[in-house]
């Protein structure tokens, strides 16, 4: 499951830590995989041998500021200084481009869990032509006025101590708040997943649950923001076809509430092809859940994936 981790160059400077998993039998697609905050690629390991397995090329790195991803610019939990968001898109088109060239013709499916929802959710807006399925999953797009309450206190810690150093206030306001929100905690990151081994080996993880730079965390509100606004989800095209996902346990999209008003209004936009799906019992990490919630919610996915690429590549109807 996943080769060793290969090194990139990026345009951004970044020499990215980039994980592969070969399409077993006849390849179907591309899936590039975007992981979440103060996590890594390698996690994912199990999801990309089962979508290996289904035919997709798969192709995960750890983003900037994090897990074995280097730039002179991004120590752990920093994006960049200045113009962070641009470079991780830029690091995500260094990455799509390598798939492509390797593997020309095959649709591209661009996967995106949590902070890497919101990020490959960027990506699509930046360049729409570059893939041709998006899947965004545990993603809080519906931030609201805690979000901009949260964007006034980093502006003032970036006022009184810098933005290159760990937020103070951030932390309890988000994994703080949703670890206190589960009854019976076993502990503060039972909020990820119902799986005790799953939980512990995040918790024993060296490159999982870091500090996060201010700079990071403003940030990571500006591109929800930006990526929730009217102007930026004008630019997805009206025929991509989008997948959804969360759970209604997950205290980090408000129990599923924000994937579901994030999805009203992508159809209100008049995109054309969204589904969603909001899981019972589920906690945020979906793909590290308990098998009995975990495993439905990836054959699913997969027979969206079937789907979607199955229609890029049928030629269309002449009638």
């Amino acid at each position: 499951m996943f080769s060793q981790a290969e090194t990139l160059k990026s345009p951004s400077g970044a020499a990215l830590a980039l994980r592969h998993e070969p399409a077993r039998g006849e390849a179907r697609g591309i899936l590039l995989l975007s992981h979440g905050l103060a996590e890594h690629s390698a996690r994912y390991a199990p999801f990309a041998d089962r979508m290996a397995a289904e035919g997709f090329h798969v192709y995960a790195h750890d983003h900037r500021g994090h897990g074995h991803t280097t730039a002179p610019d991004a120590p752990l939990g920093q994006f960049a200084p200045r113009g962070g968001i641009h470079r991780v898109i830029e690091d995500m088109r260094a990455v799509r481009d390598l798939a492509v060239g390797r593997h020309p013709g095959l649709p591209v499916v661009l996967f995106g869990h949590s902070m890497g929802g919101l990020m490959a959710l960027a990506f699509a807006q930046a360049h729409p032509a570059d893939i041709d399925a998006l899947a965004v999953w545990n993603s809080n797009l519906e931030p609201g006025p805690a979000g901009r309450l949260a964007q006034v206190v980093l502006a003032g810690e970036r006022m009184l101590k810098g933005s290159d150093v760990p937020s103070g206030i951030l932390p309890r306001l988000t994994f703080g708040a949703w670890g206190k929100s589960i009854a019976g905690r076993r502990t503060q990151f039972d909020w990820l997943s119902h799986d005790a081994a799953q939980v512990d080996a995040y918790i024993a993880d060296p490159l999982c649950g870091f500090d996060v730079n201010v700079s990071m965390w403003i940030d990571i509100f500006a591109v929800t923001f930006a990526d929730a606004s009217s102007e930026g989800i004008a630019r997805l095209p009206k025929v991509l076809p989008i997948h959804l996902a969360g759970g209604d346990e997950d205290p980090a999209t408000d129990r599923g509430r924000a994937t579901l008003a994030f999805s009203q209004r992508l159809k209100k936009s008049r995109l054309e092809d969204v589904t969603t799906i909001v899981y019972r019992g589920m906690r945020h990490e979906t793909l590290n859940e308990s098998p009995a919630l975990r495993d439905p919610a990836i054959d699913a996915f997969a027979g969206w994936c079937r789907r979607v690429v199955e229609q890029k590549r049928r030629p269309p109807d002449p009638s």
